[in-house]
């Protein structure tokens, strides 16, 4: 080592003389990849909480393909970081690590890994060598060493291991997986985390889940978010995705937003990838995804799954490989809405039961089982202290950007008697180019079967050939008075002269909708809600039929919602302009 790279405190010959907290046990945490460490960061502290007899480091090994983000990671959340190459001098009494693959220094320590997935279910790229690896498993010298001990969430993983890697005998640990155990303490704040993520009530969620690799979901199909999202009705769905780790280590986040742009304009939540994806998943209502093991995860969850990818690269006789046999597949290309409404349909929780059975053994103790077997193997007795804490998960983040413009159809039959019409949304950043493809100008009529399309944006939207196109102009916010209403449609329709109306919500309750020959009438509507675009299709589909806008009764249907709207012509805007 040489002297212009001292051993930093805490530990080493020296630290003595510069420490504050003098423990008897040095615990260093091997961090390698994002993927990894964050399995250790979210399950030490509850098993050394509190504990001033382990001193605890945190090494850095540089080598993976995926090591971008690992530093900042570690300084975000407070760790003391020693260079790698300074592991061996801080004499650690052991070495805790969720990546199978470091390059272990030599010692007499044991090296305790856990799995940063679930089990050994997959073939990965060897990077010591050509060709794949079973992914989890330490290699030959360190198993040959007795140093290595290697933790497992079920039995079965020893049988499997034991038939690929004999060198393993006797040398795994069954713990349960505490990630697991998190999910389902966290199982019933569904909801919660629903709301917290901006998701509102009666929508569904769809979460998306990607691992890495060409043969994943979005490594086969980087368009599928946006397909997605242009299939399912705005009024019904949300959407959101997990991509793994590696994905945005190996690639970058930049490239990750760039390629999935259309469907971030669309509303796509992109989940933070470090710890947020366990809350996003217990909010889900629907999981499509592929062999990563989140997925495997939301099927623990008895979560609806859908299978839009499957790699050859899972490994035979895992849950995981249980799992593609037992999911349905999802068709990128067929009828996304009917896929995932007749799978929301035909649910049965006890459907995939037995791939979680086949996963993790007995569930809740995983924590307790690892604090006992880290500490025996620290040589220190186990603190007689209560079991570690279970805690629920923190609420994710309402990570998706407000959509502001939406291809809107609109079917039924206005004219005669109390008029039925059904408003289907979707997100125009992803639905109008494909939905004004071989139409007439900027809308496409069906009279036959009741149906108009038109385009609708909200006052702030940001894209200019969008806005300028749009039939429907929204208000952002809830107009303060009838006055500040009559103002706004009469500047916006002089500002956009291509729009055909209006619509400002009250914020006392009700809507104002400016037509452009100067014509306002008043939407009341039985149900809450602030959003004018509802109610601004129901008068724009009253419009093209050419029905009647003095007190007009129509029955209007949007996603869970059907209710009741009293259209009233209220008076022409004063000096408006005429058709």
């Amino acid at each position: 080592m040489h002297a212009s790279q001292p051993l930093r405190v805490p530990v080493g010959t020296d630290a003595g003389r510069w420490s504050t907290f003098h423990g008897e046990k040095t615990l260093v945490v091997a961090a390698r990849t994002v993927t990894s460490t964050v399995r250790v960061l979210e399950c030490l502290p509850a098993l050394l909480r509190g504990d001033g007899r382990v001193t605890v480091v945190f090494a850095h090994d540089p080598t993976s393909a995926f090591n971008d983000g690992v530093l900042d990671l570690l300084h975000d959340a407070g760790c003391r970081v020693i260079p790698w190459e300074q592991v061996g001098h801080a004499e650690p009494d052991l070495i805790l690590t969720a990546s199978e693959n470091i390059d272990v220094p030599e010692g007499h320590c044991p090296v305790l890994v856990l799995p940063h997935g679930i089990g050994f279910q997959k073939q990965v790229p060897d990077s010591r060598a050509p060709g794949d690896r079973l992914s989890g498993v330490v290699p030959d010298r360190l198993l040959e060493s007795g140093r290595a001990w290697l933790a497992i969430s079920h039995p079965g993983q020893e049988e499997q291991l034991l038939s690929s890697h004999p060198k393993a005998a006797g040398r795994t640990l069954l713990v349960g997986d505490p990630c697991y155990d998190e999910l389902l303490t966290s199982a019933d704040r569904a909801g919660t985390y629903r709301e917290a993520l901006g998701v509102p009530a009666a929508h569904r969620l769809v979460v998306l889940s990607s691992t890495w690799g060409p043969t994943s979901l979005f490594g086969r199909d980087p368009g599928l978010a946006a397909r997605v999202l242009a299939a399912l009705p705005y009024d019904e769905f949300r959407v959101a995705a997990i991509v793994h780790p590696n994905v945005w280590a190996g690639h970058g986040s930049w490239q990750i937003r760039n390629l999935l742009a259309p469907a971030l304009e669309a509303g796509l939540m992109l989940v933070p990838h470090i710890h947020a994806w366990r809350s996003a998943l217990v909010a889900a209502d629907v999981v499509v995804g592929d062999h990563g093991s989140v997925t495997l995860y939301g099927a623990a969850l008895a979560k609806p799954v859908l299978l839009g990818a499957f790699g050859s690269e899972a490994v035979p006789g895992t849950a995981v490989a249980a799992l593609g046999r037992a999911a349905p597949r999802f068709d990128a290309l067929g009828d996304v809405y009917g896929q995932i409404a007749s799978t929301l349909a035909a649910h049965r929780p006890e459907r995939l039961a037995s791939v979680a059975e086949g996963a993790f053994d007995q569930p809740g103790r995983a924590l307790p089982r690892l604090r006992t077997a880290l500490y025996q193997l620290l040589d220190l007795p186990e603190p007689v202290s209560a079991p570690p804490p279970e805690r629920f998960l923190a609420e994710p983040e309402n990570v998706g950007a407000a959509v502001t413009a939406w291809t809107v159809t609109t079917t039924g039959s206005p004219v005669e008697g109390p008029g039925e019409i059904t408003v289907r949304r979707q997100p125009a950043a992803v639905s109008w180019a494909e939905g004004a493809e071989g139409a007439k100008g900027e809308e496409a009529e069906d009279e036959a079967a009741g149906r108009v399309r038109h385009l609708a944006c909200a006052e702030h939207e940001r894209d200019r050939r969008l806005l300028e196109s749009a039939s429907v102009l929204l208000s952002r916010a809830p107009v303060s008075s009838t006055a500040a209403g009559l103002r706004w449609i009469a500047q916006t329709l002089d500002r956009l002269p291509g729009c055909r109306l209006a619509a400002a919500a009250l914020s006392g309750g009700g809507h104002l909708v400016g037509l452009r020959d100067g014509r306002v009438v008043e939407v009341a509507m039985t149900g809450p809600g602030t959003d004018p675009g509802p109610p601004a299709a129901a008068v724009y589909a009253l419009l093209r039929a050419g029905a009647p806008l003095e007190d007009a009764l129509v029955t209007l249907r949007f996603g869970a919602r059907e209710e009741d709207a009293v259209i009233r012509l209220r008076r022409p805007l004063p000096g408006g302009p005429s058709r």
